[in-house]
């Protein structure tokens, strides 16, 4: 596989006689953080979720405890996501989270590892840096950037080097990134800032307006997944809610169909496929007629909803897969990019002042 494209700048602190730890591959996710180390796979997968103590700003929990927490906590104690879209809201906490969660996997406090971290190809300068540095404040002693669709297409085993059309769509909880690959670099990418949990969100206003009740952000996640769908299914599927009533504030329960949860979602799908068929109006067309054959890889959790696949090649006419492990396959092909960073040369590696 070529270097060229494949990393981001990368970033390096000098740590005088440190002993390093692992290499290390984390998909920083609005929704979920994927932790890979090198020789040893997948070791960790766990909520992009904090909860911190408000007077001393202590971490009280993070990643599944601390998900746990949301929406049940005292007013001391404030449990949230520091990402959001895929880039990184609040500094601070990502870094006290990246620091956790490189703590659990490594065990040494005295490790130092080199760094890839997934990111969306359409974030700014400035968030690039906020990603390197709360990376590098993490512990990392040098940090490299891998574009997310570069690593869902290495993670689901496609062979990125060869001068081929390659198309990947990845639906994450904040960022849907199109791309079309060849030789190892994206040709054309856009990179959209809706996700899982803008269908989340979705949701949630729609039974605000249309039943009169209030729920909360992990109900509204149940519902998706108990019957969100792409496309009209051939036996429609009925779920429970329970929430608060807008007018009685008393807790009450409805019945949702597929139907009307699809009706719900119809906008934020509509721009992702809006921004897929966007992507293949640019593509050369040598490339178009490489993705005829190839077909489109989805990956993200995004692309486990019901009927997305369907909907995909329907809309497209082209052959559509899901990658074998949609959820893991990022963090899986920037574990694999790993093995690059011992062929980098030097002067690729810029040095932190």
């Amino acid at each position: 596989m070529p270097l060229n494209g494949l990393f981001g700048t990368g970033r390096r602190r000098h740590v005088g006689r440190l002993r390093s730890g692992g290499d290390v591959a984390i998909d920083l996710g609005t929704a979920n953080t994927v932790v890979y180390v090198r020789g040893r796979g997948i070791v960790l997968s766990e909520p992009s979720v904090v909860a911190i103590d408000q007077r001393t700003g202590e971490v009280h929990a993070v990643g599944a405890d601390a998900q746990r927490m949301i929406g049940r906590t005292p007013a001391t104690i404030s449990a949230d996501r520091p990402l959001r879209h895929g880039v990184i809201a609040d500094f601070e906490v990502t870094e006290a989270m990246l620091r956790q969660f490189v703590g659990k996997v490594l065990h040494s406090r005295f490790a130092r590892p080199r760094m890839v971290i997934c990111a969306p190809s359409g974030i700014t300068e400035v968030e690039r840096r906020a990603v390197e540095e709360a990376s590098l404040s993490s512990g990392a002693r040098e940090v490299h950037l891998i574009e997310e669709s570069l690593a869902a297409a290495i993670g689901a085993g496609v062979d990125i080097a060869e001068p081929k059309g390659r198309m990947v769509v990845d639906i994450g909880g904040g960022t849907s990134e199109v791309a079309i690959i060849s030789l190892g670099g994206l040709v054309v990418a856009k990179s959209l800032r809706v996700g899982g949990y803008d269908l989340d969100d979705a949701i949630t206003n729609h039974i605000r307006l249309e039943h009169r009740m209030a729920i909360g952000s992990q109900s509204a996640e149940a519902i998706k997944l108990a019957a969100g769908s792409a496309i009209p299914l051939r036996e429609e599927i009925k779920t429970s809610i329970r929430g608060r009533d807008l007018a009685s504030g008393l807790p009450r329960e409805i019945v949702l169909t597929s139907e009307e949860v699809r009706q719900a979602i119809a906008s934020p799908l509509a721009d992702i496929m809006a921004a897929i068929h966007a992507t293949l109006e640019e593509t050369p067309p040598e490339l178009a007629a490489d993705i005829t054959t190839e077909g489109v890889l989805l990956a993200g959790g995004g692309s486990l909803l019901r009927g997305f696949d369907d909907r995909v090649a329907r809309e497209t006419g082209m052959p559509v897969r899901v990658a074998d492990d949609p959820l893991a396959c990022v963090a899986t092909g920037a574990g694999m990019s790993l093995d690059e960073l011992d062929a980098m040369p030097r002067g690729r590696r810029n040095r932190a002042s």
